[in-house]
């Protein structure tokens, strides 16, 4: 990677630290991406898509086609660093690393830019990552432009600085938010046989979790973790008659993660009924498991080879989940880590934050992949 470039990603990662916005919300953030790469570019097309964008980089028509994806959301959790580039806004904070990885893929647009490429290219620019709403819009690329492969890169504190670490097949779980709403009907607390009372169907339910979610049933790891509970209103004279029951479900394997929602969703619903409730169930959030293809793992291995880069593979996936599965969903693809330090502050976290350090090793991977038959 060229120093220039580097010090201009690392101001540019500085900036964006700075400003950080909500998924859904990231207006400021995807206007100076947009602006970064029009002032420093002279060979790549900006295509706007409204909430998110693309960067290509045409070698011709008749080349194959590879993509690379960065987020760029920030998360509901204050910054408190003593930095000059610290947070503007207060209780929101870049504590994932978005900007990194977005100053990582502006750099890798420099780069090829300055250098040409033997493929066309192209930078994907995605929103909302953390609430699982980007990536299933961003698909919409794969039929815009033939792309025949596609990578991505998240930052991973508790491994050494540098070290590349991927896994064959799954190494995001699959999760869902589940939402089971019960209407009852009211009474006096004074009788409530009179009424109907939802929290016996949800206690009956978070009693039943542990049977529910038996490993014994399922291929691989699956859970169901409460969220909220919420029945009634302090009215000590009324009986409870509403209530919801919040879980996130997730799964190692899409057949698991199903037949874990079904379950679920047939014991909710034969306590409703027991108890004379109604019952509405709604989903959010929802993540598809982030599925590395072997193919596509095989090359990351091979460009670090070349690059001298470390790697290690993950002993199992990771529990928490990441929308690129709905990329490689579609085509083929890895998805792979790269470590932010063993005493790198852990994601989400107040203390967390993307360390320039491996800016290099992002971008010259990508670049090695770019030459990758």
């Amino acid at each position: 990677m060229k120093s220039n470039i580097l010090q201009q990603a690392i101001s540019l990662r500085h900036e964006l630290h700075a400003h950080p916005e909500l998924s859904n919300h990231e207006t400021w953030t995807k206007a100076r991406l947009m602006e970064f790469l029009r002032s420093n570019t002279s060979h790549l097309e900006i295509v706007d898509k409204g909430s998110w964008f693309y960067a290509a980089y045409r070698a011709g028509l008749d080349r194959p086609g590879v993509a690379f994806r960065a987020d760029f959301d920030a998360v509901p959790v204050e910054d408190s660093l003593d930095v000059p580039y610290v947070s503007a806004f207060p209780g929101i904070g870049h504590k994932c690393g978005h900007d990194g990885h977005s100053a990582c893929l502006a750099a890798l647009g420099l780069e090829v830019d300055q250098r040409g490429a033997d493929k066309n290219v192209f930078l994907l620019f995605q929103h909302a990552e953390e609430t699982g709403d980007g990536a299933k819009i961003c698909t919409a690329l794969f039929q815009e432009e033939q792309i025949d492969e596609i990578f991505a890169f998240h930052n991973r504190p508790g491994i050494p600085l540098g070290v590349v670490q991927l896994l064959d097949g799954t190494i995001y779980c699959g999760s869902e938010g589940m939402i089971l709403d019960f209407q009852g009907i009211p009474s006096h607390a004074a009788m409530p046989e009179l009424g109907r009372n939802p929290a016996y169907a949800i206690a009956e339910i978070i009693s039943a979790l542990p049977q529910l979610q038996n490993p014994v049933l399922y291929r691989g790891l699956v859970l169901a973790t409460i969220i909220q509970v919420d029945v009634g209103e302090r009215a000590f004279g009324t009986q409870a008659s509403r209530g919801k029951l919040l879980l996130t479900i997730r799964g190692e394997f899409e057949e698991d993660l199903r037949r874990l929602r079904g379950t679920l969703e047939q014991f909710a619903r034969e306590r409703a009924d027991a108890w004379g409730l109604g019952l509405q169930i709604d989903a959010c959030d929802v993540f598809p498991n982030t599925v590395s293809h072997r193919t596509s793992n095989e090359k990351i291995r091979s460009v670090c080879r070349e690059l001298g880069i470390p790697v290690r593979d993950l002993p199992s996936p990771h529990r928490s989940s990441e929308d690129f599965g709905y990329y490689t969903k579609q085509i083929p693809g890895a998805f792979f880590e790269i470590g932010s330090g063993e005493t790198c502050p852990d994601l989400h976290t107040v203390g967390m934050d993307f360390p320039d350090a491996i800016i290099p090793t992002a971008v010259d991977l990508f670049l090695g992949l770019i030459g990758r038959k």
